[in-house]
Formats: C-alpha cells, sequence, structure tokens
C-alpha cells in the first residue's frame, strides 16, 4: 500500500509539474486592454518628483458628457481646444510662490483616437495649475 501512495504522490506531482510548465509565463496587461469610447484619460497628482508605483488617480470622461471630478467640464473643454494636447494648453498668468513642494502629474488615455501619455513635474502646485489649466484640479 505505501508503494501505490508512492507512486501516485510522484505521478501527481509530476503531472503538475508538466502542466505549470505548459503554462508559460503570466504577463501584465497592456494599459488599453479594455479600451474606452471616446475622449479620456486617467489622472494622478503624487507629491514628489517621481511616480509612485501603488497610485491613485481619476478618470477624466469627457464624452458624451464631462464625468470624474468637480472641474470635468472645464478639464474637457481646455483639453479639447489643445487637441488633446496638455502640453498645449495655454498658461495662466499666476502668482505663485517661491515655496518648493514639487508634484508630478501623469496622464494616460486616449483622445481623438491617438494614445495620450503625459507626465511632468511641476515646483509646485500652483505651477501645476497655471499650465495645465484644470485638467489635474482633482478633488483631493
Amino acid at each position: 500500500m505505501t508503494y501505490i501512495t508512492r507512486a501516485a504522490a510522484a505521478a501527481g506531482a509530476l503531472l503538475a509539474s508538466v502542466g505549470l510548465l505548459a503554462a508559460g509565463p503570466a504577463q501584465a496587461a497592456p494599459r488599453d486592454a479594455f479600451p474606452l469610447p471616446g475622449n479620456w484619460l486617467y489622472l494622478t497628482v503624487t507629491p514628489g518628483e517621481t511616480q509612485p508605483s501603488d497610485q491613485h488617480g481619476t478618470l477624466l470622461l469627457c464624452d458624451p458628457v464631462p464625468l470624474g471630478y468637480a472641474r470635468a467640464a472645464e478639464a474637457c473643454a481646455e483639453l479639447e481646444a489643445a487637441d488633446g494636447d496638455i502640453a498645449r494648453i495655454p498658461q495662466r498668468k499666476v502668482f505663485c510662490s517661491m515655496i518648493f513642494a514639487p508634484v508630478t502629474v501623469h496622464a494616460h488615455g486616449r483622445w481623438n483616437g491617438r494614445p495620450v501619455d503625459y507626465q511632468e513635474t511641476y515646483s509646485s502646485k500652483c505651477v501645476m495649475g497655471a499650465r495645465t489649466g484644470a485638467v489635474f484640479a482633482l478633488d483631493r
């Protein structure tokens, strides 16, 4: 009886290892694995000069109606005027203090069928707002 149990355990282990080898390595899903229709951006604003791996963000949806946060309509209008290019949003003239408190912003998504991937570090939230308008004016 012991011989049969050992043989069955060895056969089971062999079959399990063959199954694991045949499965292959796991792969991450691409960013647009579940594309949304219309114009949308996933936005993050984090303190500091680098993006942490456990970041949380907000989804800005612009079609058919702006959704995502309080200033979504204003952000969508600014993005529409800049054809989805955050760097082309006109800079606002504001006075910002010279206190260095960097923030890093990141946006990825789709605009008019084109991929958008924007990342920039600004010296403060004030400078970020002056350069990006309402796009990164998240509710947090």
